[in-house]
């Protein structure tokens, strides 16, 4: 398939020109003009680009790319080490960050909602923040087992005593939108990394506070998308899990 197709196909998928982002959304890096084998993960490292070269792939689909605001333009030192390793392989970057997040069927919040089997929907339409109501309440503690269960990770659980039913979560770094989710009138609030305050407005807003992982709770939305693209254009897809504690 062209690669600009395909671009074309995924830009207007998940209305890239709608966010306001911290990067580039869609192709960060043009290598080569055919995609056969796409390999996806969540971050662009060095070692996620090693395990697309090992598999001979043409496209690289990731969350988190490059090009971010406030970090040195240049292609020097560790930048200038991955794009020549992409370019040298003939690899195309393709990379979605609050598209990706956002999308109701197959972003990171979507997808996170499905594991865990919430459902759920967005408090807004486009918002970052999705909820979902249980039908019998649950201590937090149990939630916590659940995410553990789901996710293959123990989150950090924070004001974990108090039962729950109304639960919010926002994939990746969204710590901050604890305050939202409390004001909203929600139990409980996860997400994947945590700040010294949070544990502070826990308590305060009576909230419990999962801390599930920036990576674990991001894995969904390029699994989703890759997995279209390789139906619906015959294309070879596989996701790589680069293992991250964070």
């Amino acid at each position: 398939m062209k690669l600009e197709a395909l671009v074309r196909y995924c830009d207007e998928r998940l209305d890239a020109a709608a966010f306001e982002d911290y990067c580039p959304n869609g192709l960060q890096v043009e290598a080569g003009e055919t995609v056969r084998r796409i390999v996806s993960g969540v971050t662009a490292s060095q070692a996620l680009i090693d395990a697309a070269i090992a598999q001979q792939a043409d496209l690289l689909l990731v969350h988190h790319g490059y090009f971010w605001k406030g970090e040195p333009a240049p292609l020097t030192g560790m930048k200038g080490r991955r794009v020549r390793s992409l370019m040298q392989a003939g690899i195309s970057l393709l990379a979605y960050h609050l598209p990706l997040d956002a999308h109701p069927e197959l972003g990171n919040n979507a997808g996170l909602g499905s594991a865990l089997g919430l459902g759920g929907t967005p408090l807004a339409p486009k918002s970052l923040v999705w909820g979902a109501e249980l039908q019998q309440a649950v201590s937090g503690d149990d939630l916590a087992q659940l995410v553990e269960r789901r996710l293959q990770r123990a989150p950090l659980a924070l004001h974990a005593e108090r039962p729950v039913r109304r639960i919010a979560w926002c994939t990746g770094a969204a710590q901050g939108y604890i305050t939202e989710a409390a004001d909203a009138g929600f139990d409980a609030f996860i997400s994947g990394e945590v700040s010294e305050q949070t544990l502070h407005l826990a308590r305060e807003l009576n909230i419990v506070y999962l801390a599930a992982g920036h990576h674990a709770t991001e894995r969904f939305g390029v699994m989703s998308l890759g997995d279209e693209l390789a139906r619906c254009f015959d294309l070879e897809h596989r996701f790589i899990d680069m293992e991250n504690p964070v």
